[in-house]
């Protein structure tokens, strides 16, 4: 239907046809094509290739599925000088990312003595599901916005929550430069008043393993990574302030008539250099900011029950990495011999910086930046080492992608005790409905380590490590 052809090791093009400035390319084995196929977001890539600026091509990682206007899984490069930026590219919830922390203790002694305890704990001080729950402490004021969207992740260190080696295991050190919060609404701030330190819903996950498998011995030893020792991840974002800056902006450029001529007015996008375009840079960064922040004091409550419970100090506890995999970045990169700046989207796409890159710290940049890619709540997730690869702008993918709609697998699980079927698979689940769990059952993932074989594949990152999940709470 779409007349792909194969140009490589999990590289597909999607030909320039129509109004396309440039080729798609899906990195993806065979056997995903036929699901990537089910729905349409493979039309979604062509629909990005459409955009003015846009440079080299238009990229779907291999767990692509339907999005608002970019495909989830998505990564568009524009020129910072005549491309445009596109909240559809960014999504709704601003830096959604994950973070990998490394407990000092062999997972068969966390099992034995505290598991069970142990997540019940992080479940019962950090708040999740929608909405507006919070810790009980004072509500963030106008100043506290204005200081955490300008310093980012160092903001709650400085409060108290973290401490300052956490800077150098976060994307960016914890802070998207160029922040303006005088450019959000009320209504986002208020949104997000009582929420930092919260989980949310949907697919944000706290979970907690087995380092089951190590492929990358020397990278691994050199990360703190030891096979049989446990972990824990934090998936969460930008809670009410992303998602209502997104929707102000989205009402903002439909209303200005950003989204006439384009395939679909999800695509809605303004040019970079206008003021429309900075203004949101600035309200998505703003808002980036606070998902660092908002996952730097998760953190430090899962610190404060492992302390509590294991005994195990603070700073033992170490922060492996933090990613984005919702957001634009401005990055330069060489283009016919030339370094240009470009504004990267990567929409549930994961930063796969390689050695060398000189953003990164002394230890990543020996090796490649962690690349985070959690799975389903049933299975498992991954570390890998980015390559740096120029083909997707040193990208990779962010999860193992959905291929069912939640409202599908809340009727196919209907009824059953989803508790216990997770629990006979080994696996305890915490949440505040039956209704969130049944939407993340794993049969509605694809297959994670077919996902990671494709990236490895295809030269994007390496598989360091492989984790199994015993203990998770859903959002």
């Amino acid at each position: 239907m779409y007349n792909l052809k194969k140009i490589g090791p999990s590289k597909f093009l999607v030909p320039k046809e129509g109004k396309m400035k440039v080729d798609g390319l899906i990195i993806a084995k065979e056997e995903l094509l036929e699901v990537i196929k089910e729905d349409k977001s493979i039309e979604q890539v062509k629909n990005v290739a459409t955009l003015d600026g846009i440079v080299g091509y238009s990229i779907a990682m291999p767990d692509i599925h339907w999005g608002y206007g970019f495909p989830i899984g998505g990564v568009a490069a524009m020129d910072a000088e005549t491309g445009v930026i596109s909240p559809g590219g960014v999504g709704y919830d601003i830096n959604c990312g994950v973070r990998v922390i490394l407990l000092p203790i062999k997972f068969s002694d966390l099992q034995e003595k505290y598991g069970s305890k142990l997540i019940k704990r992080i479940f019962e001080i950090v708040p999740t599901g929608v909405g507006y729950g919070h810790r009980g402490e004072k509500h963030l004021s106008d100043t506290d916005f204005l200081n955490l969207t300008t310093k980012g992740a160092r903001w709650s260190i400085e409060q108290g929550y973290g401490i300052e080696a956490d800077l150098d295991h976060i994307e960016s050190l914890g802070k998207i430069d160029g922040a303006d919060i005088s450019v959000v609404s009320n209504h986002a701030k208020d949104r997000a008043r009582k929420q930092l330190g919260t989980l949310g819903s949907g697919n944000h996950f706290i979970e907690i393993g087995k380092i089951e498998t190590i492929y990358l011995p020397d990278i691994a030893k050199k990360w703190g990574i030891e096979k049989d020792y446990s972990y824990l991840i934090i998936h969460s974002g930008s809670r009410g302030f992303g998602h209502q800056v997104c929707q102000d902006v989205l009402n903002k450029f439909i209303k200005k008539g950003y989204a006439e001529n384009l395939p679909d007015r999800q695509l809605v996008a303004a040019p970079i250099n206008s003021e429309d375009g900075r203004q949101y840079f600035a309200a998505m960064a703003a808002a980036a900011n606070f998902a660092f922040n908002n996952r730097q004091q998760m953190m430090h409550l899962a610190r404060t029950a492992i302390k509590d419970i294991c005994n195990i100090d603070f700073e033992d506890v170490k922060l492996l990495y933090d990613v984005c995999h919702n957001i634009a970045k401005f990055e330069t990169y060489n283009i016919d011999g030339k370094p240009k700046r470009l504004c990267i989207h990567r929409k549930g796409a994961t930063r796969a910086f390689g050695p060398g890159n000189e953003e990164l710290n002394p230890i990543f940049k020996q090796t490649g930046q962690p690349v985070l890619v959690p799975g389903d709540m049933g299975t498992a997730s991954h570390i890998l080492a980015g390559l740096g690869n120029e083909l997707t702008w040193c990208s990779s993918c962010h999860g193992a992608g959905r291929m069912k709609s939640r409202a599908q697998a809340s009727r196919e699980w209907k009824g059953r005790d989803l508790k216990t079927y997770m629990r006979e698979k080994g696996i305890e689940v915490h949440a505040k409905s039956y209704a969130t769990i049944s939407e993340e059952m794993p049969d509605a993932y694809k297959d994670v380590d077919i996902v990671v074989d494709a990236v490895e594949e295809a030269g994007l990152a390496n598989k360091v490590a492989r984790l199994t999940p015993a203990y998770v709470i859903k959002g």
